[in-house]
């Protein structure tokens, strides 16, 4: 066997900010002496508030955005550069062929409700993706065949066929461990092994962690995070002039950023995310089921402008569902460069009524607004209806891909994938793109990059959606505030790095 995972973190080392991003944008002085972890809490506004806290039934990125990493931990997490490091796994050995993964697991490891995490919990957590899971992005592990314990401290993963994604699937929400006895209330009751747990929920205003005192690793510096959510940009700004709270975790409106110009208060961290705000299609329905219909929406949208007006010019132009921090990001902008001659020309003079479904996020509506006005310039006339994130959202348009226009950010790494399920809410459905993707998987490293660049093509020359622009990560924080993450490359918003001064 090839080892690949020997890099064993001692002493929990490895609990940083890095599944919530890369780099870190420290603040304050690091000579300044910290406060006694006791004495140090921390309160970080958000915006779209779980509906529940099981990840394993509910859809969206708040979920896990909360709880994973902090509260829930994986074999596996992605560190600061994006690359695998282990967590409940200290090492693993990949067979040659490439199919069996032997994970030797960190001991000493408990669950919040004093159960002891064994391979018996690893083999139980893969089993529930088919079981209990109600998510479709568990078909990204159909490829696990079977999970098996060895002994109390290895666990033996066995594939159907090679697999490049299976270990950065596994630093997802996908790959969190779960207790045999700890998952009867998940909704309400998270039990993890992670460095803090649930103190309170507050429906419609916060989640509270604390410290977890019997976590296996070093413990975070910050004993208590309340997470707050607010649904207007002004009033969480507001509340971090006043003093409210310590940290804007993602800032809903760059040109706000002004307000938080004083140096000697505030810090402003900026970097990039995951993040692909898409302009969603319906290639299930009229008028989107047709190719020139949607190449003409393509034609019709000014980025530049769009970026410009509804974020500030904060982002990136990217052309399909590649962030330029995926190893096989290729510049796809110029594929459907603005032309609304073209545009019309695809149309063949007809015009269309559609309506336009987005989430009632600052960044949704600004954004549509702006494509409402660029399509009406072609004859697509587009009514917009926000929808309550999440509940409503998720309903109508992802669950039962019931609208023709929409607009959210894919926060998941790596996540292109979500086209290849044609009954996904995109409602996307062409064979080719699967076989690219199944190469991609696969293949060497080089057939990797190389079916996933073409992936990206097929995706964007098809006319999928429309990739507005990679999300931008733009925090603000007290000065003060320190392991603040530059860029945010997982699901996860890690606490465990951040210390106040």
């Amino acid at each position: 066997m090839r080892r690949i995972g020997t890099w064993i973190a001692a002493g929990g080392l490895l609990l940083s900010i890095a599944a919530c991003g890369g780099g870190s944008g420290s603040s304050g002085s690091a000579g300044n002496e910290q406060r006694a972890p006791q004495e140090q809490k921390l309160s970080v506004g958000f915006v779209a508030e779980p509906a529940n806290l099981d990840f394993t039934s509910t859809e969206g990125a708040a979920i896990p955005q909360a709880l994973l990493v902090n509260v829930y931990e994986g074999l596996v997490k992605l560190d600061q550069d994006g690359r695998l490091a282990p967590l409940l796994a200290e090492k693993w050995e990949v067979s040659d062929d490439r199919k069996t993964y032997t994970f030797t697991l960190r001991q000493g490891v408990t669950f919040t409700n004093g159960a002891p995490f064994t391979a018996d919990d690893v083999v139980f957590s893969f089993d529930r993706l088919k079981t209990d899971w109600k998510l479709k992005i568990t078909s990204q592990l159909d490829v696990v065949e079977k999970v098996e314990k060895k002994d109390d401290a290895t666990a033996v993963v066995t594939l159907s066929k090679p697999s490049n994604s299976f270990m950065y699937t596994i630093a997802t929400r996908l790959g969190a461990m779960f207790s045999r006895t700890g998952v009867s209330d998940l909704a309400n009751t998270p039990v993890g092994t992670g460095p803090y747990k649930l103190g309170e929920w507050r429906r419609g205003d916060h989640i509270r962690l604390d410290a977890n005192d019997g976590y296996w690793g070093t413990k975070p510096q910050v004993s208590s995070v309340t997470l707050k959510y607010f649904k207007d940009a002004t009033a969480m700004n507001n509340a971090l002039l006043t003093g409210g709270i310590d940290v804007i975790s993602a800032v809903q409106a760059p040109e706000s950023l002004q307000q938080f110009a004083d140096p000697n208060r505030f810090e402003t961290v900026a970097g990039s995310t995951n993040g692909e705000v898409v302009l969603s299609m319906n290639n299930g329905r009229p008028p989107f089921d047709d190719k020139k219909v949607r190449q003409a929406v393509r034609h019709a949208i000014d980025h530049r402008a769009l970026l410009d007006t509804a974020w500030a010019g904060r982002g990136e132009l990217i052309g399909s569902m590649v962030p330029p921090t995926d190893p096989w990001y290729e510049d796809r902008t110029g594929d459907y460069p603005y032309d609304v001659a073209k545009a019309k020309e695809l149309l063949g003079g007809k015009t269309y009524d559609v309506k336009m479904r987005i989430p009632n996020l600052p960044y949704a509506v600004a954004a549509g607004q702006v494509v409402k006005s660029q399509l009406a310039q072609v004859g697509i006339n587009a009514e917009i209806e926000p929808l309550e994130f999440p509940a409503r959202w998720l309903d109508l348009v992802f669950t039962k891909a019931d609208y023709d226009l929409s607009i959210i950010n894919h926060v998941e790494p790596r996540d292109i994938g979500i086209f290849a399920n044609k009954d996904y809410y995109f409602r996307y459905d062409n064979p080719e793109f699967g076989k690219l993707l199944a190469a991609a998987d696969e293949g060497t490293e080089q057939e990797q990059i190389d079916n996933y660049k073409a992936a990206a093509k097929l995706l964007s020359e098809d006319a999928a959606a429309d990739f507005l622009f990679g999300f931008p990560n733009l925090i603000v924080a007290k000065k003060g505030v320190t392991g603040l993450p530059k860029n945010a490359i997982s699901e996860s918003f890690d606490f465990t790095g951040l210390a106040k001064q």
